[in-house]
């Protein structure tokens, strides 16, 4: 029995408007219009319940979250920091950014010390796995400084891949956004789903391009924005909606 068909539990549109989707007569609205689907079921009918706990909600294709206990928030990772909750060598970790929650937040992944841009915390456990995991492909987009002159002809190298120590890797995509002459050297985008260590650093130095620079601007449906470096936020309820909803969507691909 679903959540939509259960006598118990709480009517569909309260528990839309407790989660902040919209409220309680807009939640009505969504209802009848058909946007709204329980368990992959579209439901119609207001006197509809759920059980927040079990069952999965998601209005016009974007999950929704009940569970109000958990966490996400995007960081923009300042150089000089390592990517972890204590480092054991005592160099500046991310428990400074963490302080303003009390929840215990883990970093998703890993950026190098050196390296700046976004980085995910949270307390949601599933979550950080679907998104480290390279098997499920969520991308990463970097923007790199790199020493030289990069032609049209590295570009289509790194798309065509290039072999490392542990074995080939391509980019998902890659386009050169300038390049100086006068020895400014170059800017690169490169988009990945490989979770592999330095794996940026690792190809642009195997093209003959060192890196100068490099900021992660995009994790997944997350865009680093304006966020100035050093700063923490917690993500939008459209942002959660969209990690959930990737969340959602891997699990579903996992039981096919």
């Amino acid at each position: 029995m679903t959540g939509a068909e259960s006598t118990e539990g709480v009517r569909l549109q309260k528990a839309l408007a407790n989660a902040g989707v919209a409220s309680r007569r807009v939640a009505e609205q969504l209802i009848v219009e058909g946007r709204v689907r329980v368990n992959g079921t579209v439901v119609t009918e207001l006197g509809s319940r759920v059980d927040p706990e079990n069952d999965l909600v998601d209005v016009d294709g974007t999950a929704v979250q009940f569970d109000q206990s958990k966490r996400y928030v995007m960081l923009n990772k300042p150089t000089g920091v390592v990517s972890s909750m204590k480092d054991d060598r005592g160099r500046p970790d991310l428990r400074r950014f963490t302080k303003d929650w009390e929840e215990r937040l883990y970093n998703v992944g890993r950026l190098d010390a050196e390296t700046s841009g976004l980085l995910v915390l949270t307390n949601d456990g599933e979550l950080a796995h679907v998104l480290a995991h390279p098997s499920f492909g969520v991308t990463k987009v970097y923007i790199a400084k790199v020493e030289g002159v990069v032609t049209p002809q590295t570009v289509q190298k790194l798309l065509r891949g290039v072999e490392l120590e542990d074995g080939p890797i391509s980019a998902d995509k890659a386009r050169l956004l300038s390049s100086s002459a006068e020895g400014g050297g170059s800017l690169v985008e490169l988009t990945l789903h490989s979770g592999r260590n330095r794996i940026v650093r690792r190809m642009m130095a195997e093209v003959g391009h060192p890196v100068v620079e490099l900021v992660r601007r995009q994790f997944g449906p997350l865009h680093l924005g304006t966020l100035p470096a050093g700063r923490a936020r917690e993500l939008t309820k459209v942002e959660r909606g969209a990690l959930l909803t990737l969340s959602r969507q891997a699990a579903g691909q996992q039981e096919d």
